[in-house]
Formats: C-alpha cells, sequence, structure tokens
C-alpha cells in the first residue's frame, strides 16, 4: 500500500465513520498480501492505529464499530462481492487488473452498497472515490465511481446514470 503521508493530509476532515472506511481498506489491503486475519488484523488497527500516532503519522480517530463491520462484512461476503466486482467492470479492466489497493476499495463499497442499505448510496460512492483519490491520480478514481454507480442502480435500484448493461 503507498507511504502512509499520502494518506495522512486526505483524512483531514473526515468524519469517524469515513475514518474508518480509510482504515477499512488499509486492513483490507495489509491482510491481502500478509494473509492475516480479520481478528488478528482489527486488533492491530484498533490497538495501534485507529486515532494513535504510528511512525511519526497520526490516524484519524475513527468509529471502530464500523471499521470492525466493513472489515468482517468484506472478509464474510468476499465471495459475493468479487462476482458483483466482476460484472460491474469494463472489459479493459478485468478484476485480475486491479492492484491490491483498488480491490479494497471496490470490496468496500460494494459491501456497503449491497449490505448496509442503511447507508445512502450517495455517501458510499463519495467516500470511496475520495479514498480512490487518497491514493490514485488517473482513471482509478472515475473507474471506482463508475462501478459503485453500477452495483447501486443492480443492487439497490439508485445511481446516477442509466445502466449501459
Amino acid at each position: 500500500m503507498p507511504e502512509p503521508e499520502r494518506t495522512g493530509p486526505n483524512q483531514r476532515g473526515a468524519n469517524k465513520r469515513g475514518a474508518a472506511r480509510l482504515a477499512a481498506v488499509q486492513a483490507l489491503y495489509q491482510m491481502d498480501l500478509s494473509g492475516s486475519g480479520v481478528l488478528e488484523t482489527a486488533a492491530e488497527y484498533e490497538a495501534f492505529r485507529l486515532g494513535k500516532e504510528l511512525d511519526g503519522e497520526h490516524y484519524r480517530e475513527a468509529d471502530p464499530q464500523w471499521f470492525r463491520a466493513i472489515l468482517a462484512g468484506v472478509v464474510e461476503h468476499q465471495k459475493t462481492i468479487d462476482p458483483v466486482i466482476r460484472e460491474s467492470l469494463t472489459e479493459d479492466w478485468p478484476l485480475s487488473r486491479l492492484d491490491t489497493t483498488l480491490r479494497a476499495i471496490m470490496r468496500a463499497g460494494v459491501y456497503e452498497l449491497m449490505l448496509r442499505r442503511d447507508v445512502p448510496v450517495p455517501v458510499v460512492v463519495s467516500e470511496y472515490v475520495d479514498i480512490a483519490k487518497a491514493f490514485y491520480e488517473e482513471d482509478e478514481p472515475k473507474l471506482v465511481n463508475a462501478v459503485l454507480d453500477r452495483v447501486a442502480r443492480r443492487a439497490r435500484g439508485e445511481g446516477r446514470g442509466r445502466d449501459p448493461a
């Protein structure tokens, strides 16, 4: 995952749920690379990162329940989430092309759209596009926006545009 200093400044103004979303994406990334489990990773983040300072980098205070819900929800429903992402990608962006960070962002966003109907679609899409912007400058934030919008239309009948499929 990109170095912490790229994420720190982008957390300014983030609410506790927003900070929890960013932390969940970072934890999913870490789990993907290290193979660590959800309980171990959640405990590490809650003890050493959420609202703490680590290696000179201050992590925003985050909603620990929201962080855990996203992390556990993505892990529990990954076999459902990944095919939804795959179906929502364009042919020039197959799932195998997504790097680990982008995959973590999309998994977390799709989890919220599919299984957390208490969160409005614009909030989910906006938050995860902002997270993508913290890590990428090119097409990736646009891709996150497009995929989450497609998922929102299919899963909730909501979205900004018409589904081309």
